[in-house]
């Protein structure tokens, strides 16, 4: 085994090593007299590598770490349920990417709280209350996720490493505040596309795993033999009561990816050139092959139907079901598949930190654009930082819970001002107004009730978006009118 130690410590540094690299090669984009360079990687992403950081980002830790858990817990739900994101982010990249785009680029929108509070309007004064609420609510939010994230990371880390939590987790996030530090959002968006590469061949071996051990049939009987509930559920639990419930994961999965500024980041990103149907070409197979991976849940239920916690069947997994080589290697694009949410969570919340409240509080500073970077540089240490401290001292959760905690509750912050207002506009009134009613509404109803995970953020949606329109209207000395949309 120790043979395998070193293998597995070889494969890391290696890793690491390519990472940095590439982190270093990016930072040619990031140039001291432009900020856009560091922000959204001087808007140069091709096809392919936006595609990459695009599934990359979405499928990642919760996909290969606490979606198998989920599919341990509940089933086929889960199953069904990942599969909605791959068609949900090729509907976001068709019919909204380009919009979004083209009006940020209009407005020299770098960021989706810059571009929320530009495409409003209303004045400096309220321009800046805008831009600080939706940057201050990011960073809370994002903050959340990104501590589900370093756990997940350092959990797997630890487990592969014979490492301490804590020692993991601290390796990992180390690495990623580097190169994050050295490219911005294109050290993101390359080695977003590098994982997403490793992402796909592990959940090919998988798969492969899996379906040469067992075939389908017996699968499925012995899975009835465990629970009944597994395959026939009478609920979409943990996404709602109904059984219907779980369909609700393809329209929140098409905001999630459209809204969330950390998803949405990357179409702001895009060269003008690029033709988003170009895009989803590449989308669609990369979705559906991460879509399989919660499979590996229900197998590991088959043959370990005791584990204390469904979050560790992945680890299970790797631990008994693979050669020790082969499973050091799928670890590690495991690793690559958490690395990429957490860089890009990274990403966001040190730009909503070093930018927008930056510009939101300090409107008229002169500071130089070397100075400038420097400051986008060391947000992304001091947020890694914090982000690692929030995990030690976290009380125990579920990772995919965890998650849309974080994801879901900024989903409904952002969805009047971001979605709602590309064919209906409000004003700045409207978005601070809507923001602070997703915040309550989705994470008192996450926090305080039972309610499901997709449920409760969709609620926060709906009540976002009527207060969007409603305060907008009220307060609006001009009527609002339709945005005009060329595609």
């Amino acid at each position: 085994m120790e043979n395998y130690s070193f293998l597995n410590w070889a494969l890391l540094l290696g890793s690491f090593g390519v990472l940095i690299f590439i982190g270093y090669l990016s930072s040619r984009v990031v140039k001291d007299s432009d900020e856009t360079g560091f922000l959204v990687a001087g808007r140069s992403l091709g096809p392919f590598v936006g595609a990459g950081t695009i599934v990359a980002t979405g499928f990642s830790g919760w996909g290969f770490m606490g979606s198998p858990g989920v599919a341990y817990e509940f089933g086929s739900v889960e199953v069904l349920g990942n599969f909605f994101f791959a068609p949900a982010m090729v509907i976001a990249v068709l019919y909204f990417a380009h919009f979004l785009r083209r009006r940020a680029e209009e407005l020299g929108s770098c960021t989706i709280p810059e571009y929320v509070s530009q495409v409003h309007g209303g004045g400096a004064g309220l321009e800046r209350w805008v831009k600080g609420v939706a940057a201050t609510i990011t960073i809370v939010l994002l903050l959340v996720f990104l501590t589900s994230q370093i756990k997940a990371v350092g959990l797997l880390g630890a487990s592969w490493l014979g490492i301490s939590l804590t020692e993991s987790a601290l390796l990992m996030i180390s690495v990623i505040i580097l190169y994050t530090m050295l490219g911005g959002l294109a050290a993101v968006a390359w080695t977003d596309t590098l994982m997403v590469a490793g992402m796909g061949i592990g959940a090919v071996v998988m798969m492969f795993q899996i379906f040469t051990d067992i075939n389908l049939s017996e699968f499925i009987e012995r899975l009835n033999a465990v629970d009944t509930e597994l395959l026939n559920p009478s609920t979409s639990a943990p996404y709602g009561e109904s059984k219907g419930s779980v369909f609700l994961v393809l329209p929140y999965a098409f905001l999630f990816t459209a809204v969330l500024p950390y998803m949405a980041v990357r179409f702001l990103a895009f060269k003008p050139s690029v033709k988003m149907h170009q895009v989803a070409i590449w989308v669609a197979p990369m979705g559906c092959l991460l879509s399989l991976v919660p499979i590996v849940g229900m197998y590991v239920r088959i043959a370990h139907p005791e584990l204390a916690e469904a979050d560790q069947a992945m680890p299970v997994y790797l631990a008994n079901f693979l050669h020790p080589a082969l499973a050091g290697i799928i670890t590690l694009f495991i690793l690559f598949a958490m690395k990429s949410t957490a860089n890009s969570l990274l990403h966001t919340v040190s730009s909503a930190a070093s930018h927008d409240l930056r510009t939101a509080l300090f409107p008229n500073s002169k500071s130089s654009g070397a100075r400038i970077l420097w400051v986008n540089r060391i947000w992304v240490a001091l947020l890694g930082i914090i982000g690692f401290l929030m995990m030690l001292y976290a009380p125990p959760f579920m990772l995919s819970w965890l998650g849309i905690l974080g994801s879901g509750t900024l989903l409904a912050v952002m969805i009047g001002p971001v979605f709602i207002s590309s064919f209906w506009q409000g004003n700045g009134y409207g978005a601070l107004a809507s923001m602070f009613t997703g915040l309550v509404t989705s994470g008192s109803f996450l926090l305080f009730t039972n309610v499901g995970w997709v449920e409760g953020p969709l609620y926060g949606c709906l009540a976002s978006s009527i207060v969007y329109v409603t305060v907008s209207k009220l307060t609006q000395s001009v009527p609002a009118g339709t945005v005009a949309r060329s595609y």
